[in-house]
Formats: C-alpha cells, sequence, structure tokens
C-alpha cells in the first residue's frame, strides 16, 4: 500500500458517506415524506449525486489511481474496484447525473399517482425524459467501457454479467415454463383445495409478528428498523438497516414474506465486512447476489414444509381459528400456490421468471430505440401473453406496478431471477454442509444458514464477482439446473 492508495481510500470513504445520506433521504422519500417535499427532494439526492460525482472524477484521481499500489486478497480487489468506479464515473458529465437524479425523482413522484389512478398517460412524459437520459447514459457508458449500451447499464447492477449470457438463461427457461406450468396446475387441481386463513389480521400484530419473525432470522433492530411504504423494500445503510412492508389486514401473507424477503436482503448488509465499511470491496457484490440472499430466506427456507411447521404454530398463537388451518398442508396449499397473475411481487416463484423475462426483453428494446415510450402498454400486454397466456386488464396491473424504471433503474431486473437461480444453488450447497440443516427450520431456527451464508456469502463483500461468489460458495458458478431441480421438487411431484 503506498501514499496514492490511502488517499483513494479516504476519498472513496467520503463518496460512500454521501451515498448513505442519499439512501436516506431515499427510503424517508417513500416511508416518511409528504408528498408535498417532493421538488426540494429531488434537489438534494442530485445535489448529493453531484457531489459525489465531483469527488469521484476529480483530475487528481485519475493520476492517483495510475500511481497507486495494492495488493492482498482485499486490497488489490478494492484498487480494482475503485479503477472500475472512476471508469464509469469519468464517462459521464456532472450536469447529467444531476439531470438524471432529478428526473428519477420527479418521475417516481408522479408515478405513484399515475398508479394509483391506472393512467399511463399521466407519467409517460416523465417516464420518456427517464428513458431518454438512461438512453444518454448508456451510450456514453458504452463507449468508455467497450460494451453494449444495455450491459454497460447491466454492469452497473451486477458486474460481470451480460445479456448474451442471460438470454439463453431465459430462453430455457421459457422453454422449461410452457411445459412445467401446466403439469403443476395439473397437479395442485388435483389436490384438495387449500382453505384461507381466517381473517381480519390486525396490523398490530402483524407488526409484532414480523418483527419477532425477522428476529428470528437474525435481525438485530438496535441496527434496523421496520416501517410501512407503497413498495416494500430494503434500505439505509449496513449499521441503520431501513425495512418496509405494506400490511393488509385480509392477508398476512403479504406483509410477512415480505419482511422475511427484505429481512434476507438486511441481513446481507450486516454481514459484509466491518473493517472495509465505506471502501468498494466492502459493498455487497451486485444486485442478483443481493437477491440470492432475500430469497434464499424468504422461498427456499421460509417456505419450505420444514419451517412453515414452525410458523404455522406462532401464526395460531398469534390470530386464532381452527388449528388445522395452520398445519403444513394447508399453508404450503395457500403460500406456494401456482397461478397466472399480473403482479411480479406476488407471483409464486414458479412464474415469476416470466414476469423478469418480459421486462427484461423490454427494457432492452427501450434502452435499444426499438421501443417507444408511448408503445410500452400494447408491447406488456403482447409479451405478457405470450409468456403467460394472459393479457392485463388495466396500466396498474401492466406496465405501470413496479417503481424500477420511474426510478431509473434500468437493467437491474435480471438480477431477480439470477438471484432466485443462485439462491437455489446455495441452497443446496448448503443442505450437504450444514447439518440438521431442515430440523433447525422446523424449529425456527435460522441461525445454522445465517451463520453458512455468513461465511461464505456477506463476509465475502465485494471481493468475489457473482460467478466467483458462487464458486466459492457452491464449487461451481451459476448453474440454473439447481434451481428448475428445485421446482420439480415443489411444484411437478404428486
Amino acid at each position: 500500500m503506498n501514499a496514492a492508495y490511502r488517499r483513494l481510500k479516504d476519498r472513496f470513504a467520503r463518496i460512500a458517506t454521501l451515498g448513505e445520506a442519499q439512501a436516506m433521504l431515499h427510503w424517508d422519500a417513500s416511508a416518511m415524506m409528504p408528498p408535498g417535499g417532493a421538488a426540494a427532494r429531488g434537489e438534494q439526492l442530485a445535489t448529493l449525486a453531484g457531489l459525489a460525482h465531483d469527488l469521484l472524477t476529480a483530475p487528481e484521481v485519475g493520476e492517483e489511481l495510475a500511481a497507486a499500489e495494492a495488493g492482498g486478497d482485499w486490497d488489490g480487489p478494492n484498487l480494482d474496484l475503485m479503477r472500475r468506479a472512476h471508469a464509469r464515473a469519468a464517462a459521464l458529465p456532472t450536469a447529467l447525473v444531476e439531470a438524471m437524479a432529478r428526473a428519477n425523482s420527479a418521475c417516481e413522484s408522479i408515478w405513484r399517482e399515475a398508479k394509483a389512478r391506472s393512467d399511463f398517460a399521466l407519467v409517460r412524459p416523465a417516464l420518456a425524459e427517464v428513458v431518454r437520459l438512461q438512453r444518454e447514459m448508456a451510450g456514453a457508458l458504452s463507449a468508455a467501457l467497450g460494451l453494449s449500451p444495455y450491459d454497460a447499464l447491466m454492469e452497473g447492477y451486477q458486474r460481470g454479467v451480460t445479456a448474451a449470457e442471460v438470454e439463453p438463461v431465459f430462453a430455457a427457461y421459457e422453454a422449461f415454463l410452457r411445459d412445467a406450468l401446466p403439469r403443476a396446475e395439473a397437479i395442485q387441481a388435483r389436490r384438495p383445495a387449500p382453505r384461507p386463513l381466517p381473517g381480519p389480521f390486525p396490523v398490530a400484530t402483524q407488526r409484532r409478528l414480523c418483527r419477532r419473525m425477522s428476529e428470528r432470522v437474525g435481525l438485530d433492530y438496535a441496527h434496523a428498523r421496520l416501517d410501512e411504504s407503497l413498495h416494500p423494500f430494503c434500505g439505509g445503510t449496513p449499521t441503520d438497516v431501513r425495512l418496509t412492508t405494506f400490511y393488509a389486514e385480509d392477508d398476512v401473507a403479504k406483509a410477512l414474506m415480505g419482511v422475511l424477503h427484505e429481512t434476507g436482503h438486511a441481513q446481507y448488509e450486516r454481514g459484509l465486512p466491518a473493517a472495509w465499511a465505506r471502501q468498494p470491496v466492502g459493498e455487497a457484490a451486485g444486485m442478483a447476489a443481493h437477491e440470492s440472499q432475500s430469497l434464499i430466506v424468504e422461498m427456499q427456507a421460509c417456505r419450505s414444509d420444514a419451517f412453515l411447521s414452525f410458523l404455522g404454530k406462532e401464526l395460531l398463537a398469534a390470530f386464532g381459528g381452527d388449528p388445522a388451518l395452520y398445519r403444513v398442508e394447508n399453508l404450503a396449499g395457500l403460500w406456494r400456490h401456482v397461478s397466472r397473475g399480473f403482479i411480479r411481487v406476488d407471483a409464486d416463484e414458479l412464474t415469476y421468471p416470466a414476469h423478469v423475462i418480459l421486462r427484461f426483453r423490454l427494457e432492452r428494446a427501450l434502452i435499444g430505440g426499438d421501443l417507444a415510450v408511448a408503445d410500452l402498454p400494447g408491447a406488456w400486454s403482447e409479451g405478457f401473453s405470450g409468456l403467460l397466456g394472459i393479457a392485463p386488464p388495466d396500466d396498474a396491473r401492466g406496465c405501470l406496478q413496479d417503481i424500477h424504471w420511474h426510478d431509473g433503474a434500468f437493467g437491474y431486473f435480471p438480477s431477480y431471477t439470477l438471484g432466485a437461480m443462485a439462491a437455489a444453488q446455495l441452497m443446496q450447497a448448503a443442505r450437504r454442509e450444514v447439518p440438521g440443516l431442515d430440523e433447525a427450520l422446523a424449529l425456527g431456527e435460522m441461525l445454522p444458514l445465517m451463520g453458512w451464508l455468513r461465511e461464505k456469502v456477506h463476509a465475502q463483500g465485494a471481493r468475489l464477482g457473482f460467478q466467483d461468489l458462487l464458486r466459492h460458495a457452491t464449487g461451481k458458478p451459476l448453474d440454473p439446473a439447481d434451481f428448475t431441480a428445485h421446482l420439480r421438487t415443489r411444484y411437478l411431484q404428486g
């Protein structure tokens, strides 16, 4: 380590601190801020984005990166990630970075009303501006990084994964789903229909249950809080994690499973290497890696027969009613029900990838200039019908349902399904290496799984890319066959 590298570490710590402030302002905008604060919040976020960009692109940074020397398992990758971050930032003028922050904030605010009114026309001009700026950014990054414009956006969320790699994986899954979905539906139809849990489910009781279950996963509320928002998410910082969910008094699973999902994200953040806090190598390995951690908790562990046997007892104690409704068979029938639905966040794990495949194809077309924003509702309906055989009846259940594009997150959606595939692969490895894992889950004990993930995934930070992280944890790169094997076991037997 030399003086140039030490100065870079100090600079990147300041940049990361600005990012933490942005994260808290984003959380507040979704969970606490009154609608009248949107314009000022857009300016605040734009200013912080501009300051961080200026720190990263200052003339001396390039000189220090050229002079810096660092080696070892952590300093070497840290310096590599600094160079990667600088190359991306140097390709973008500060004015563009600030313009994107303003446009994203404005569009997100309009989207909330447009979704509530199911009126795409209301947000279309703002979304067109977001897409225009995203295309400008993608073009600048493409020229600087030697990637296609869409790959340059994807790389910002999960480095080392390209559309050319994702496309055949998604095409293979589409072919699998074409056969698996009707088979799963037929098997499901032959079984007794599950009985709904008795409602209503008081929100105050749900809050207590959600917090208690997230604590079972290991979340320490001295470093976290749970609030409400229109779209559940996990934000904040590794030492101040902010979770949100949405409560429905007629459906306890919506909030509960949402909180367990977000707790997986939170546990990843909490488990990142503290010695490398506010350094690039101390961050998560990317969004596909992040999604693997939320989905291994929610889908692989908490929807397993083992954990449902424990959770049923907790639900019965909290809400009462007929004990038979809380048995594993009934909860599995309710919460692992396969259905061709319109809403991504409500989709079962068999059909969920179809929602992601659609968005992957549409956003590539938007960024590539092959699809106009005005034509998005029609293209959505046509693509959704081709994948799942149904067409959304309105914009709210179609192209308005997600916040992501309206907040400028293009290139992010593939991470969801890559993360689901990685979660199945990680769970298979954990079952091999953690004795009595399912027996522990049946007792509501998540710590054996969390301990394994802490060592294999969380503590690695961003030292390893997505594929190398999976090699480290499971002995092989991403293998989609592990995911389809999991789905066959869960949905195609019987």
